[in-house]
């Protein structure tokens, strides 16, 4: 055996070793990102396992169109107020303010306290209400107090 043979012999096994190495990365990188994802998927999941909502008491003031929403957090998840989105009658309605027992300032929304959502412009008195948590928990209430 010559040299041109154990030459491009040896550059061909240096190819190999390279484009191994090379796939090695990559599908460390890959694995190590699908790894992450799961977690935070089991995360998630954990996090909604946690998340109980209590639609409490929904009012309406037909004088000044004005509907206040109780709702408590049953859960042990701490939640955002600002993550919070509230149907009325299925449709989207844009809370004219919200306090987490008293306090407006606050967009924390922990265990065993009640946010209280008040809503303007609500014409009609609605069938149906439901809070939405930011991890997609839900509680409804279809009775409706009017006053």
């Amino acid at each position: 055996m010559g040299f041109g043979v154990s030459g491009s012999t040896a550059v061909i096994f240096l190819g190999i070793l390279i484009a191994s190495g090379t796939l090695y990365t990559a599908a460390a990188g890959s694995a190590e990102q699908i790894s992450d994802a799961r977690d935070e998927d089991s995360e998630d999941l954990l996090d909604r396992r946690n998340t109980a909502l209590d639609v409490t008491s929904v009012v309406y003031d037909n004088s000044t169109d004005e509907l206040e929403i109780n709702v408590t957090n049953a859960g042990t998840t701490t939640l955002s107020v600002n993550g919070t989105s509230v149907l009325v009658d299925n449709e989207f309605a844009n809370a004219s303010s919200t306090r987490v027992d008293g306090d407006s300032a606050t967009d924390v929304w922990g265990g065993d306290r009640t946010l209280v959502v008040t809503v303007n412009d609500v014409t009609a008195e609605p069938d149906r209400v439901k809070v939405v948590a930011e991890n997609g928990v839900a509680d409804s209430n279809s009775t409706v107090e009017v006053v």
